[in-house]
């Protein structure tokens, strides 16, 4: 169930035994972060296990947070640096959990490696698109110094393409790996969507992650990814958020926090059912009912509607949206895959501020990639085999979102990990960096 192939029984029964170091040294073979995906993963390694059958499965997200910070506190997390240098120097672009992933293991194959961040603070998406409330940043700042300590260098306000230039990095470095993410919203074509009060879900998210650590939210726009010209602020307003996922839920917990009027979740498909049905069966990851602690901070949420329009005021300020119900109808696999419209359904709600949190389509072309020129495949994303992580420039690699489009956390980590076994491969001949299989073929 684990994208990067933790190897979950082996770490349970050596916390059963108290053996903490023992723990430790288990999960981190496999996962470079786990106090990330201890706090932010789906987890889909507790719906594939066997306890959850027929009663709750063991908490493993919570095993893993616990195995991590008591580990800092033993003072057992230490800086794990390479015994020798090759004199290999890599760009990685990108400092999310992908670009993070592959920097650290990159590293400890023995190369020099940059990481360029085009924001201000390395993180990417964990520093900078999600809340303080899932993830404090204090855990961020944490492994980032601790990679500095290991050898890694980061260069921020560094946007490649934009004030860095791509042949200056194709000259400088040996290697590079496109870690930048899948960071271009899906919009919503629908009258009105020019009105003053209709943002992306991530540039609101964006400006609160910087206020939280006392940074101007509108600063830098020539150069960071997501910064709108205004103060995006949720206080005392009427918002709707349109998109039932992760983001959404982000997004209704920064406006409970702002102090909104009333805040309104919508999702397009039918509301999932509480269990697994038989069109789910064990050990598939299922699609049911999920409650975040935002909603139950407060929040109206609804299922199976439709926005038709932004309907704004004289001066261009958006005022209420124009919805409508729908009635699916189920395919052979029980999933939803038809709608209709619920005839006399349509009604207006009133809004001042909605945020789009309908996903990502894929990375930003303009800029990085077209300079570079790295073929894209049919969805946008940048095209290289899972099994080789390689553009059709054959010393720049890719991993994560980037190459795979949106996707979890858990799966970056993982795409970065494997990415830089390619890239060591690619530099030395073979690589000194374990795979996913060989760790698992270990263990059992």
């Amino acid at each position: 169930g684990c994208p990067l192939g933790n190897v979950i029984p082996e770490f349970n029964d050596a916390v059963y035994r108290k053996n903490w170091e023992e723990a430790f040294d288990i999960l981190s073979s496999t996962n470079n972060f786990p106090e990330f995906t201890g706090r932010i993963c789906p987890a889909p390694c507790e719906t594939a296990c066997v306890l959850g059958i027929n009663q709750p499965a063991i908490t493993i997200e919570e095993i893993e947070k616990h195995i991590i910070e008591i580990a800092f506190e033993k003072g057992l997390v230490k800086p794990k640096k390479p015994t020798l240098r090759t004199g290999k120097k890599v760009a990685v672009i990108g400092s999310g959990p992908a670009g993070l992933a592959a920097a650290a293991q990159l590293n400890y194959a023995g190369h020099q490696v940059t990481v360029y961040e085009r924001d201000e603070k390395p993180g990417g998406l964990l520093r900078y698109g999600i809340p303080d409330f899932k993830l404090e940043k204090w855990v961020v700042e944490r492994r980032i110094a601790l990679l500095e300590e290991e050898g890694v260098v980061f260069k921020c306000h560094s946007n490649v393409g934009v004030n860095v230039r791509v042949n200056d990095l194709l000259r400088e470095y040996q290697a590079i790996v496109l870690a930048g993410g899948s960071t271009v919203p899906r919009d919503l074509a629908i009258p009105g969507r020019e009105l003053k009060g209709v943002h992306f879900a991530m540039d609101f998210l964006k400006q609160q992650n910087k206020r939280n650590y006392n940074a101007d939210p509108l600063a830098f726009r020539d150069i960071e990814s997501n910064i709108y010209a205004e103060q995006l602020l949720a206080t005392g307003k009427n918002v709707v958020v349109i998109g039932g996922g992760d983001t959404g839920s982000d997004c209704v917990g920064t406006s409970n926090r702002h102090g909104a009027i009333s805040i309104t979740q919508f999702e397009l498909l039918p509301k999932p059912p509480e269990k697994r049905t038989d069109y789910m069966p064990w050990p598939s990851y299922p699609m049911v009912l999920k409650t975040s602690t935002s909603h139950e901070e407060g929040c109206e949420r609804q299922w199976a509607i439709a926005t038709k329009s932004f309907i704004g005021d004289a001066e261009g300020n958006l005022r209420a949206l124009q919805i409508v119900d729908l009635e699916w109808t189920s395919g052979s696999d029980g999933r939803p895959a038809q709608f209709k419209e619920v005839e006399g359904s349509v009604r207006e709600i009133p809004c001042e501020m909605a945020f789009l949190a309908m996903g990502f389509l894929h990375p930003q072309h303009k800029g990085l990639l077209e300079e570079m020129g790295v073929e894209l495949d049919e969805r946008g994303n940048v095209r290289a085999s899972e099994k080789a992580y390689q553009t059709n420039i054959p010393k720049v690699f890719t991993a994560g979102d980037m190459r795979r489009g949106q996707s979890l956390v858990v799966w970056a980590i993982s795409e970065g990990r494997e990415c830089a076994r390619k890239v060591d491969e690619y530099l030395m001949g073979q690589s000194v960096l374990e795979t996913k299989d060989a760790v698992l073929s270990m263990a059992f």
